[in-house]
């Protein structure tokens, strides 16, 4: 048994076990899951983004404990510099930072609008304002990222903690049909088609469990 542990919740639902484990298979730590049950209200809570504060993922290793996906890919890329979880380049780190920062408290909008649900398949969804402001923001943060730092990922060759953090987001981009520009589309393929998360999506698909909440049709 490992002794790192990551606690989780659904991996068809939660975006943000999603990025913990993403970070986590990118530090290249060995490390155990731990699921969050499904009828566990605090669990329910926080996929339906009815709780106040998150507590999966969680990281534990050894007596530290780090909650909150930012703080986790800040420990990880301390343990595991490495890794490249943030890029070499100064200039480039403080840019990486601060686009994981926008997702990580920005874009309410997408998130209630479009869940993750990587069971689902809702073509021709038909996008709002609200969202499709916050659409438009993330697809510019992307071509501004392909074009300063040359792809296929955000911040060059290699994907780093800002990739994991805007995994969901090409989750739900695909779940919804969102129509994008020709770059955005060729990440948002690219992403899809990570081995991770392509890993991480056929476990999605096996899990019996559901939220009647967020498989109503839309």
């Amino acid at each position: 048994m490992a002794e790192t542990s990551l606690t989780i919740s659904s991996k068809n639902y939660s975006s943000w076990s999603l990025r913990g484990w993403l970070l986590c298979r990118m530090a290249g730590i060995d490390f155990d899951e731990k699921l969050a049950p499904l009828d566990d209200p605090a669990t329910r809570a926080e996929l339906l983004l009815l709780s106040p504060s998150f507590l999966v993922p969680c990281l534990e290793q050894g007596p530290v404990k780090v909650l909150d996906t930012l703080a986790i890919g800040e420990y990880l890329n301390e343990i595991k510099p490495e890794a490249g979880l943030l890029p070499a380049d100064a200039a480039a780190r403080a840019h990486c930072r601060a686009v994981c920062g926008e997702m990580h408290s920005g874009f309410a909008n997408l998130r209630s609008a479009l869940p993750m649900n990587l069971k689902a398949h809702h073509g021709g969804f038909k996008i709002w304002a609200g969202a499709q402001a916050d659409i438009d923001r993330v697809t510019a943060i992307w071509r501004d990222c392909l074009q300063r730092y040359g792809g296929p990922y955000l911040f060059g060759a290699k994907p780093t903690a800002a990739d994991a953090m805007y995994a969901p987001v090409c989750t739900r981009f695909a779940t919804y049909d969102v129509k994008l520009d020709p770059v955005s589309a060729a990440y948002r393929d690219l992403m899809l088609r990570w081995p991770p998360m392509l890993e991480w999506t056929a476990a999605a698909k096996s899990e019996p469990e559901e939220v009647e909440e967020l498989d109503v049709e839309f």
